[in-house]
């Protein structure tokens, strides 16, 4: 490059730096990336300087290298933020599909250690929701044997299940 354009270049980023930067912080809100933005588009201009036409308004150009670069920019963040959001989305559905088929695994395991008296009570109770008397009746069995029953199941239970505690409370009030 012949030392001319040289010091037209160097003139020109003295000159437009600071104002291209003011302008591209309008569009990006972000003082890094506009410094980055324009300077990628003094980059850009540098490698293509002797063969832009000797006519070309620099001033005009570089505002509108800038502006095209912010535009290309906010699009492109639009996007990168569009796809962690739908990223973030289904990672949390993953992460509550886990801990929900984890908790299942766990109320099987917790139902199936109770003994097959107590697990009868239980599931009667709480998985087909039948009062206690419905219950002894069905089984043949005293109310209060249904209650001792049902009090030996949720201490089981509650054991098993105290990492989920307050679903369980939820999950079955």
């Amino acid at each position: 490059m012949p030392s001319n354009s040289i010091h037209q270049f160097e003139e020109l980023f003295r000159g437009l730096f600071k104002p291209l930067c003011g302008f591209a912080m309008k569009f990006t809100g972000d003082l890094d990336a506009a410094k980055n933005l324009v300077h990628e588009v003094f980059i850009q201009v540098w490698e293509k300087f002797d063969s832009l036409p000797s006519d070309t308004h620099y001033k005009s150009y570089f505002y509108t290298a800038v502006r095209n670069r912010c535009l290309n920019y906010i699009r492109d963040k639009k996007k990168f933020v569009a796809i962690e959001n739908v990223a973030e989305h289904q990672l949390t559905e993953i992460n509550s599909e886990l801990e929900t088929a984890e908790l299942e695994q766990k109320i099987e395991a917790a139902i199936a250690s109770l003994p097959e008296k107590c697990r009868m009570v239980f599931e009667l109770s709480r998985i087909e929701g039948l009062k206690y008397s419905q219950i002894a009746g069905k089984m043949n069995i005293s109310i209060k044997t249904v209650e001792a029953q049902m009090s030996k199941a949720l201490g089981v239970m509650k054991e098993h299940l105290s990492e989920f505690l307050t679903i369980i409370f939820v999950f079955w009030g």
